[in-house]
Formats: structure tokens, sequence, C-alpha cells
């Protein structure tokens, strides 16, 4: 018996089926493409925060993107990374954590990493670019928004509105500061400020540590928390170039097979189901305001 004939049998008959197939279940079915090099791609998509949704909305963090670049990154004939990325940003926590799990596996592994701005790569978005070698977008993509921003919701009265009665306890006079149910106070606001500013310095610490000989505006343009297109971002060289991701990685990695590799979704969103109303105005509120805090980021950047 012919020794090669499994191998020649699955030749076969992946050489008949639709390239969007074999891309999708090569590395999983045994002979499929095991000579070829392999780019993969990690979708980084969503609103970056440490407490996702269970509603269904894409997020991004340390916890539910970990698999997928473990994944990602352990394949034996791994060319390169790349990082889809389409997110407005959100906590520098997670951006910071996130970013650095990614060097930290390139590392491990001796692979390069390419990062690809979809609509938006902005904020905290922009730092998960940063953590690639490189950086490329769409030429009508969102880039940049390095800076800071905190939002919340004024809601003094409210509760009394509602027949709620709020009870607070603490020890230490600012263990309750910014409290969205009590006035605003002057020294809160230049705390949070003192605090913003120093997060600012982190952040573009981290965009000349990984773009270093590569930015070309000032400092007060570049890091003033403006965004930029993408043909504009790459004159201020905060991007290498601009295109689609299909034709960059073809120019990049010609003889590669690419492989999408995504993060873990919430259950109800992977139960195809939503979630419910609840009986509690309180707890409806806050889920809607939580609705609302997601859509104005993505607000913020027209999309």
């Amino acid at each position: 018996m012919d020794e090669k004939a499994p191998q020649k049998f699955v030749d076969a008959v992946t050489a008949k089926l639709p390239k969007e197939l074999t891309e999708k279940f090569s590395g999983k079915l045994p002979g499929m493409n095991e000579r070829g090099p392999v780019v993969a791609v990690v979708k980084l998509h969503g609103v970056i925060t440490s407490q996702p949704s269970p509603m269904g909305r894409p997020s991004i963090s340390l916890q539910n993107v970990d698999s997928a670049l473990n994944r990602a990154f352990s394949h034996d004939r791994l060319s390169a990374v790349v990082l889809s990325i389409n997110s407005p940003g959100g906590a520098p926590t997670q951006s910071a954590l996130v970013a650095d799990r990614i060097r930290g596996l390139a590392a491990e592994k001796d692979v390069p990493v390419m990062a690809y701005c979809e609509d938006v790569a902005a904020s905290g978005g922009y730092w998960l670019a940063c953590a690639a070698d490189e950086i490329y977008a769409h030429q009508t993509s969102l880039v940049g928004s390095v800076g800071v921003v905190s939002a919340s919701f004024g809601m003094t009265g409210l509760l009394d509105k509602l027949g709620v009665e709020r009870r607070v306890y603490t020890a230490g006079e600012n263990k309750v500061r910014l409290d969205p149910f009590r006035p605003e106070k002057a020294e809160d606001v230049q705390w949070l400020r003192g605090l913003q500013d120093e997060l600012h310095g982190q952040f573009r610490d981290w965009v000349r540590e990984r773009r270093d000989g590569k930015l070309n505006g000032s400092e007060e343009e570049l890091f003033s928390g403006e965004v930029w297109t993408g043909a504009k971002a790459a004159e201020l060289g905060l991007i290498d170039g601009v295109g689609t991701l299909r034709e960059i990685i073809e120019r990049k990695y010609p003889d590669a097979q690419v492989q999408t590799v995504e993060g873990r979704k919430p259950l109800l969103a992977r139960l195809g189901m939503s979630s419910g109303v609840s009986r509690n105005p309180v707890a409806n509120l806050v889920s809607g305001l939580d609705a609302l805090e997601h859509r104005a980021m993505w607000d913020r950047f027209g999309l």
C-alpha cells in the first residue's frame, strides 16, 4: 500500500474546497496544509473592560482573550501573529495587561506581531496596537486618541424620586469620591484630574517606547487625545502604512495561510440569547446606563 495515499487523498479533497473552508479548518484536520507557514489573526473587538456585559456585546479583557492569544502563538508553523483591532478603548489596566501578555508571548515564541486597525483603534485600542512590531490600518480607519477620559452620570435626587434610601458607611474621608448620587465636589474633580495626568504620562511613555524613531509630529499634537484617519496617522508615524488586511498579509507573507482566532463570548451570546429585563427598577437603570456608556464610547467616533 502506498504510504502517501492518506495525504494524497486529503490533498485531493482540499483542492476542491473553497478557500474559506480550508482556511477555517486548517490545522484541525490531519494532513491539511501541514507543510506551509501560517499567519494567525486574533480578533480584539469591543470595549476594553474588566467587567464584560452578559448581553452579548463584544468586549476585551485579559480573561476573555488570553486563551485566543495562547492558541494563536502556539502554532508550530507560525510566521506571524496579526492583531485585528476594532476598539474605542476602555479600561487602562486591561489595555496594559493584554498588551503585556502579547509582548510576553511574542518574546517567548520569537514571532513578529502585526496590528491592523479596522474601524477604530483609539485610546486603549491604540494601546493594544502598540503591542505590535508594526501597525497598519485602512486609510479611513480612526486611529490615536492618546489620552485619558472618565465618564459618569450625576444622579443627585434620583433615588428620592424612586423612593429608595441609599446608605453608605465609610472609614476614611476620601473613601467615596465622585459618588454619582451626591453633589460633585471640586476637590474630587481635582484628584481625578491628577490621576488622569499620571495615566496619560504612562500612555505617552508606552507609545514612545513602541514607536521609537517613527513618530513625526510634536508631542503636543500626538498626545493631545486627538484621533486621526489612517492616512493621517501614517504621516504622523502612529502607524506604518495603509491598506486592507488581506493585501498587507499577502504582501508580507505571500506563502502563508491565514487562520483566524477569536476570544470567548459571553455565555448568553454563545447560547444565542440576550439578557432579560429585571423586575428591579434600579437594576434596570444600571443596566441601561451600562448600555448607554458602551454606546457612547462608539458614538464618539461616529460608529
